[in-house]
């Protein structure tokens, strides 16, 4: 198999069901799904497995499930089957409230940072706020499934909480924004 196809060299791209410029807000919208699971696999290759095996099984089910984001984002077909449903939402949410309960309660902004693998959860996190960003003007324009848009809003909340997890295991505080004031009330203990 070649690894070329010289079919972009003109700017072009195929996506399911035709094609489009390399430039199209879908095509930035999935490719930066694929940056966001190159970002995962990096905060998965840091992270101590045996430390951190929930994490690290996540991380892998979640590269997973951005495929799939990915590929429904890439489909223009009217009749498309989705791959991405409400479970996978539904499973984050549930690893988030874990977290959350788990984590000390935050009252400030915090800076990304403490450990390499919670630093890496939140370039992870910040991917995924471009991603979610981009979604949402394709959302504007075209029709997506927008089980997809959900799941990466809240993907960067799990990868939030997932950073704090890894800094209170190792037991890093998290460093709070000194100019912050107090932003996060008992019983809002999420970005």
């Amino acid at each position: 198999m070649r690894l070329y196809t010289r079919s972009g060299d003109q700017g072009k791209t195929r996506v399911i069901g035709g094609t489009r410029d390399k430039d199209d807000i879908r095509i930035e919208a999935y490719g930066t799904c694929d940056e966001l699971n190159a970002c995962t696999a990096k905060a998965a290759a840091v992270l101590d497995d045996a430390l951190f095996p929930d994490i690290a099984g996540e991380l892998r089910r979640i590269q997973h499930e951005l495929f799939d984001c990915g590929s429904d984002l890439s489909s223009i077909k009217e009749d498309a089957e989705w791959k991405m449903g409400c479970e996978s939402i539904t499973y984050l949410e549930r690893r988030i409230d874990i977290y959350t309960e788990e984590a000390p309660a935050l009252q400030r902004f915090i800076l990304p940072g403490g450990t390499t693998a919670s630093a890496e959860l939140h370039i992870c996190r910040t991917v995924a706020r471009r991603a979610e960003r981009q979604i949402t003007t394709l959302a504007k324009m075209e029709t997506i499934n927008e089980e997809v848009q959900r799941y990466i809003n809240r993907l960067s909340d799990y990868f939030f909480a997932a950073a704090r997890i890894v800094n209170h295991r190792l037991d890093i505080a998290d460093i709070e924004y000194k100019r912050s004031a107090v932003v996060f009330r008992e019983g809002h203990n999420k970005e």
